[in-house]
């Protein structure tokens, strides 16, 4: 069986790092870094991605490539005295992935397109870079195509903005995304009706043992 030029860049892309690409992904790091955050693109650098994105190139669809910086977001350790639970030190993992709020900075660039997605494209020691496919929901060409019209209706507004994008429904757990099951907000939900139903640890603390009045007579103890 044939295939195509799309599978052959995929395996390409499986280890950009090593084999043919190690150089050329070396030179566009070195020069990616010294261009701007957001930077709009003639044509995609990994093309079976956009296409399968939705990406067809005639205008109306516009790709630009976002820098985003890498690094956890743990604070340092405070220098004087508290105790471990006020340090202020962990508990602050996003809720968002970095490929989301490439999506977003790259929408807020072009407030006047719509996002159709994304897709990861290097990263160096300190950034990471992603790719991101906007079209012009108003264009007479993105009107007329069959494929991609339903971008113009209202239900698509601001998508990238309300978890719509292949990346925003990872992060709502719509998604297999690496044994993640639910959402954050579905957990806490998840223990309030815990709670309510006095299921869990934190409704019984402090609560008092009612014993009856008959069983209390039953043992000799006086009201």
């Amino acid at each position: 069986m044939a295939r195509s030029m799309y599978h052959y860049i995929a395996e390409y892309w499986k280890k950009p790092y090593e084999g043919l690409l190690a150089e050329v992904m070396k030179e566009r790091l070195i020069k990616w870094r010294r261009e701007p955050a957001v930077v709009r693109v003639e044509k995609p650098t990994r093309l079976d991605r956009a296409r399968a994105i939705g990406y067809e190139a005639k205008i109306g669809f516009v790709v630009a490539r976002v820098r985003i910086r890498k690094g956890g977001l743990n604070r340092p350790r405070p220098s004087s005295g508290r105790r471990p639970k006020r340090m202020g030190v962990y508990g602050y993992a996003p809720e968002k992935s970095t490929q989301l709020v490439a999506e977003e900075r790259a929408n807020r660039r072009f407030p006047n397109l719509e996002v159709l997605g994304s897709y990861y494209v290097g990263e160096d020691g300190m950034y990471k870079y992603y790719e991101v496919v906007l079209v012009d929901p108003h264009h007479p060409s993105v009107l007329a195509d069959p494929d991609i019209r339903w971008v113009a209706d209202s239900s698509q507004r601001g998508r990238v903005f309300r978890g719509k994008t292949m990346a925003g429904r990872r992060m709502r757990g719509l998604l297999k995304s690496r044994g993640l099951k639910e959402t954050h907000h579905y957990k806490w939900k998840k223990k309030q009706k815990e709670r309510d139903l006095k299921k869990r640890h934190e409704a019984s603390r402090g609560a008092r043992l009612i014993v009856p009045q008959e069983l209390l007579e039953d043992l000799g103890y006086e009201k």
